[in-house]
C-alpha cells in the first residue's frame, strides 16, 4: 500500500489484493499487520468502507465490523455527551493475544487423576471405560472425573499428546479402524444338513433377551499351523472363557474343549450356545447330549447376530494379532489375558466388571436356594 502524508494524506488503493495473490487461502485470524491496515484505512481520507477493507484482506465485512466494535479505546475528547473512541491496532492485537492465553488449568494437570488414567490405559481399558469407572469409584470427588473425549484429546490431538510417553503399552486404543465396517451383502450359502432345527430362528425367545443369564456366544480365533483358541462369552454379563486348542481344529477336538469350558459353570448358567456356521461345530449334537446345552447357528455372513463374541475376539486380537501361532502361546499367558478382560469395567454394566456381574448372579442363586 502507498501512504500519502499531509492534511489530505491517506492510503492510496493498490491494484492487487491479498485474495488475488492467494485466491485459495482458507479462513484465518487477523494478524497484527492486518490490524495496522484496518486502522490506517478507517483513518484515511476518504475512509475505506468495511466491505472494501474486507475485500483487500480477503475476509468477510462482518469480521471487520466485529473487529472495530470490540477494540475501540477512548481518546480523551468529548463528542456530544460521550467520550470519543477510536480503533487502535496495537491495543486490539494485545487484547486478542491475551484472550488466547489459557488461565484455567487443564483437567489432566491434576497428578492423581493423571495417574489413574495412565494406569487404566496401561491395563488396556478404553477411555470411555476409564471415564465411567472414575465416576463410579469417586462419586463425591468431581475433581477426579474426566470425560472420555478429554483422554482422547490428550492422546492424539497435536499439542496435547503428553500422555503418550507415560504409557507402557504400545497401543493405547484397541481399534485401528477409521470408520464402521459395513454389513455383508453376500448371498446366503447353501444349507448344511447339520443346521436343521438349530438355526437362530429355532432359538428360544428368552435367549434373545440379554436380561436372562446363561446364554453364550462362541467362535474360534485361529492362527497358522492349525493353531487356535476357543472363545466363549456370556451375553448378560459379558464374562469370557478362552482356552487354547491342542494343535488341531477338527470338530471332535473343538467340541471336547467347549464341553470342558461349559461344564465348569453352574447348571443355571449353561442354557444355550450361539455359534457361526463353521464346520467345527458339525458334531454339535454330541456337545448338547453331554452338557444339556443346545447349540444354535447364526445366519450366513451375519456376525452381528453374536456381537458380544465378535467384540471379545477383537479384544483378543489386541493381545494376539492375526498371524499369531497359538501353539507357541502358553496356557498361563492365555489365562492372564482372560483375567484382564474379565476385570475390565464395562459401560453396559455401569462400569462394573464382567467378573463382578457374574459373581452377583452366582451369589443371588445361592441365596435363593
Amino acid at each position: 500500500m502507498v501512504i500519502r502524508m499531509g492534511a489530505r494524506g491517506g492510503i492510496e488503493p493498490v491494484t492487487t489484493s491479498t485474495s488475488a495473490l492467494n485466491p485459495q487461502r482458507a479462513y484465518r485470524r487477523l494478524t497484527h499487520e492486518d490490524r495496522v491496515f484496518i486502522e490506517m484505512a478507517i483513518n484515511s481520507t476518504p475512509a475505506w468502507s468495511m466491505r472494501a477493507i474486507g475485500r483487500h484482506l480477503d475476509v468477510a465485512a462482518s469480521t471487520i465490523s466485529r473487529e472495530l466494535g470490540r477494540h475501540r479505546v477512548e481518546t480523551g475528547r468529548r463528542r456530544g455527551g460521550s467520550r470519543e473512541t477510536r480503533y487502535h491496532a496495537g491495543v486490539a492485537h494485545h487484547h486478542t493475544m491475551r484472550s488466547r492465553v489459557r488461565t484455567r488449568p487443564r483437567k489432566l494437570d491434576c497428578h492423581e487423576l493423571r495417574s489413574l488414567i495412565v494406569t487404566g490405559l496401561n491395563e488396556k481399558h478404553s477411555p470411555q471405560q476409564i471415564a465411567g469407572r472414575q465416576r463410579m469409584m469417586f462419586p463425591n470427588q468431581p475433581q477426579l472425573w474426566v470425560s472420555h473425549e478429554t483422554i482422547y484429546q490428550a492422546l492424539y490431538v497435536q499439542g496435547r499428546g503428553s500422555l503418550r510417553h507415560e504409557l507402557t503399552v504400545a497401543k493405547a486404543l484397541r481399534s485401528g479402524r477409521s470408520r464402521r465396517t459395513p454389513a455383508s451383502r453376500l448371498p446366503s450359502r447353501d444349507v448344511r444338513p447339520w443346521l436343521a432345527g438349530a438355526r437362530l430362528t429355532d432359538r428360544p425367545a428368552s435367549a434373545a433377551d440379554r436380561a436372562v443369564p446363561g446364554n453364550w456366544e462362541g467362535d474360534l480365533v485361529v492362527g497358522p499351523a492349525s493353531s487356535g483358541i476357543v472363545t466363549l462369552v456370556e451375553r448378560n454379563t459379558r464374562f469370557a472363557l478362552v482356552e487354547r486348542l491342542p494343535g488341531v481344529r477338527d470338530s471332535a477336538t473343538v467340541i471336547d474343549v467347549i464341553r470342558n469350558q461349559i461344564m465348569r459353570l453352574p447348571e443355571h448358567l449353561r442354557k444355550t450356545l450361539t455359534w457361526d456356521q463353521g464346520q467345527e461345530m458339525s458334531r454339535h449334537k454330541d456337545f448338547t447330549i453331554a452338557t444339556r446345552c443346545p447349540v444354535f447357528f447364526c445366519d450366513p455372513h451375519s456376525p452381528w447376530q453374536r456381537g458380544s463374541n465378535e467384540n471379545l475376539n477383537g479384544l483378543i486380537r489386541d493381545y494376539y494379532p492375526k498371524g499369531t501361532n497359538f501353539n507357541n502361546v502358553t496356557d498361563d499367558a492365555i489365562e492372564a489375558m482372560v483375567e484382564q478382560l474379565n476385570n475390565r469395567p464395562r459401560k453396559i454394566h455401569g462400569f462394573h466388571t464382567p467378573r463382578e456381574k457374574l459373581n452377583e448372579l452366582i451369589s443371588s442363586v445361592a441365596l435363593g436356594s
